[in-house]
């Protein structure tokens, strides 16, 4: 897959909220991190899909878009910087979460995620879905 393609199907398995679509894209032994905070780093692609797995599958949100803002290239050929933004539903309250994805892509895989995410966006959806 190209790095278009791959970013692509990344945000569809967002939007879908698809564990499975997401772990797909990522070599055997990624690293995923979360450097702004969430949870511990995902090593593996399994991990990937068990830990997006269980924030997917215990958030009552709903991803109703995730817009592409911007795709940069850097000067290593294997890493991209993509800026997005994601509209989502939480209890009957729309959100925007921005966000940058840091991405290191070989051969047709991700075998490397930094995930920044807005926290304070991220505090919103939680208050909005909190019993």
């Amino acid at each position: 897959m190209s790095i278009d393609e791959i970013v692509t199907a990344y945000h569809a398995a967002m939007l879908h909220k698809s564990p499975d679509e997401l772990a797909d894209l990522y070599a055997e032994d990624a690293l995923h991190e979360f450097p702004f905070g969430g949870p511990p780093p995902f090593e593996g692609r399994e991990a990937v899909r068990t830990g997006y797995r269980a924030m997917w599958g215990g958030s009552a949100f709903e991803a109703e878009e995730v817009r592409r803002v911007a795709l940069h290239r850097t000067t290593d050929p294997e890493v991209v910087v993509v800026e997005q933004n994601t509209h989502v539903v939480a209890a009957g309250q729309r959100v925007t979460v921005p966000g940058l994805l840091v991405l290191r892509i070989r051969n047709g895989r991700i075998i490397h995620t930094r995930d920044y995410m807005d926290t304070s966006a991220i505090s919103q959806v939680r208050a909005a879905t909190a019993p």
